[in-house]
């Protein structure tokens, strides 16, 4: 890896949707790694050592080059990522006005639905993992019917055009935790398509889930 790129160890945990968007670029862009999982279950992301990682406890941390420098908030790493490595496959449209589309997409999901179905909020809202869930639902098919209709006028095979960006890194992992609660999108047409052609990207299958869980894990 070049001097610019420098190393890269991304601090994540297998099932969060922010950390698949992270390692979704990662793979897309074909940039070497050293993933870290750090568990949200078990008080791993509460310990002092990832405290000093990222003051709030949270996932994705990016750590580059050697460790002194490091990166919280998944939008944030992709922004990083897209300016350091804008040789690679491009996560964000040219043109100004497709750029304010994409990022609008990608804010739906990550400053509208990710964090009302955060674990953090669904323990606060009730003890009862079915009211729980109940509630995860009802804004994640809020959201994403937002989603659909703003993505209308400017998808193509992808949420913005025909090459995935951001918006997309987004979504995919939006629909597993969708998927995961029970959240029927079947009749959201566009999305349904959309996320035909990321499954259809290596990357997509490099960077899910299920390659990063952990053997022992139930759950």
């Amino acid at each position: 890896m070049s001097e610019a790129s420098g190393h890269y160890r991304l601090y994540h945990y297998w099932r969060s949707s922010s950390s698949w968007r992270v390692r979704f670029a990662l793979h897309l862009k074909g940039i070497p790694y050293e993933p870290v999982p750090v568990s949200l279950l078990d008080g791993s992301a509460e310990a002092p050592e990832h405290r000093e990682r990222n003051p709030a406890g949270f996932v994705p941390v990016l750590e580059i080059g050697a460790g002194n420098q490091r990166l919280t908030e998944s939008l944030a790493i992709l922004l990083y990522l897209e300016a350091r490595h804008s040789e690679l496959p491009a996560l964000l449209p040219d043109d100004p006005y497709l750029k304010g589309r994409c990022w609008a997409l990608a804010e739906t999901i990550n400053a509208g639905i990710q964090p009302i179905q955060n674990l953090p909020v669904l323990y606060r809202h009730s003890d009862d993992p079915e009211e729980q869930k109940q509630w995860a639902r009802h804004f994640i098919r809020q959201g994403l019917e937002v989603y659909e209709s703003l993505c209308a006028p400017v998808r193509g095979l992808f949420s913005v055009g025909n090459q995935p960006t951001v918006a997309d890194l987004c979504l995919s992992p939006q629909l597993y935790n969708a998927d995961r609660y029970g959240v029927d999108w079947s009749d959201l047409r566009h999305l349904v398509e959309i996320e035909q052609a990321c499954r259809g990207l290596p990357a997509w299958a490099e960077s899910h889930p299920d390659r990063f869980k952990p053997h022992d894990f139930k759950g």
